[in-house]
């Protein structure tokens, strides 16, 4: 049997865990959509406990923080693929998203939030007044 070395292998191994690729990004991947009057994000973490995510909320910034333990030391790995270590990411959002209701759940390795549209970002009817005193409504 021919075996073949590579003695760059670990060193690229370690740039990806540390650096990240397209295919395995350091940070945690998410969809984001908008269904009506609610801003939604998901964030997969998968293997990641409920306990050490960190959601934080300043003005219009929302960082997310998570933690995937290390393996045991006393272990030896046949097979270390899934990044471990501390994720985080931050969304900016716009102002016409309502900061202060952010609601947060964690389902199945999936960390869903739910913003909703500020009620000053929403359409709205403006009654006007005609010389005539006739009201009429007009959306804006």
């Amino acid at each position: 049997m021919l075996m073949r070395t590579d003695p760059f292998r670990e060193i690229d191994r370690l740039a990806q865990q540390v650096l990240g690729t397209s295919a395995r990004p350091t940070t945690m991947t998410m969809d984001a959509w908008r269904d009506g009057d609610t801003f939604e994000v998901q964030f997969d973490l998968p293997g990641v406990s409920p306990d050490s995510i960190n959601l934080d909320v300043e003005r219009n910034v929302v960082t997310i923080r998570a933690e995937r333990p290390d393996v045991e030391e006393n272990v030896e790995m046949l097979a270390a693929e899934r990044p471990r270590g501390v994720f985080s990411r931050q969304l900016v959002l716009g102002e016409n998203l309502d900061t202060e209701n952010i609601e947060a759940s964690y389902d199945s390795g999936v960390l869903s939030l739910r913003i909703p549209v500020a009620e000053q970002a929403k359409p709205r009817k403006i009654a006007i007044t005609s010389k005539g005193g006739e009201r009429q409504a007009i959306r804006s």
